[in-house]
């Protein structure tokens, strides 16, 4: 169910949220057998701001590539991409027209399925993937997901930001707490090479990487035990009193 809403207030991490309509209490009640004490929802903070030429130029440069994979007209592919934006948006249209009054948000929205098709599919991407979003978390995760190197789209491991210390090993480690990044061999190895601020500096991205879920780390084949990284832990810790 998603419902238009604003943000009245902000304090913390509480919200005082205004929806546009009111909710349909029966359907809710539905939802959560009767029981509304305890109600999730997804917040997604908008940004209003209008589509960007950038975002325009990375949709037909994907595009581009993947015409030039499969042979799709890029007219047809375009309406594919919107046809997608719209079942997922309970059949709002977008526009990529310069007076279109599409939003950053609604656009970035439209090239997070773009990217989706390209990794899925393997598409190899040459015109479009320097201009690919590389400081958005998404994307990140999507090459994660993949394994597909975040600076040129080749297979990639997963490498920790947060370096694992020596006396642990990788399948003890609790890797939903590290931060990570999908690096092909080459560029892990250059990232080791000449640090993290030049690496940042020379591929104009930050470097924070990201922290994935159990479940997406076990579907890519990184394995942990997690109980275990508890227990070293712990027992560091009884060592330094």
């Amino acid at each position: 169910m998603w419902l238009p809403a604003f943000i009245k207030q902000i304090k913390g991490a509480e919200l005082l949220v205004k929806l546009e309509q009111s909710i349909n209490l029966e359907h809710l009640k539905t939802m959560y057998n009767g029981n509304l004490s305890k109600i999730y929802a997804k917040v997604e903070i908008v940004d209003p701001r209008k589509m960007r030429p950038s975002q325009r130029r990375l949709f037909w440069a994907l595009c581009e590539d993947i015409w030039a994979w499969n042979g799709q007209p890029k007219k047809d592919l375009e309406d594919y991409f919107k046809f997608e934006y719209a079942v997922k948006n309970d059949g709002k249209e977008i526009s990529l027209k310069e007076k279109a009054r599409t939003t950053a948000s609604e656009a970035n929205e439209l090239l997070n399925i773009v990217t989706d098709c390209i990794l899925e599919n393997g598409v190899p991407v040459k015109k479009g993937y320097e201009l690919l979003p590389r400081d958005e978390n998404y994307f990140l995760y999507q090459c994660c997901k993949h394994r597909k190197c975040v600076i040129c789209g080749k297979h990639a491991d997963i490498d920790h930001i947060d370096e694992i210390g020596s006396g642990l090993n990788r399948n003890h480690v609790d890797h939903t707490k590290r931060h990570v990044i999908a690096l092909c061999r080459i560029h892990h190895s250059e990232r080791h090479q000449i640090g993290n601020k030049q690496f940042s500096k020379k591929y104009h991205m930050p470097l924070n990487g990201i922290k994935l879920d159990v479940e997406t780390l076990k579907k890519i084949g990184v394995k942990g035990n997690y109980r275990e990284e508890k227990e070293h832990d712990s027992s560091e810790s009884d060592q330094a009193r």
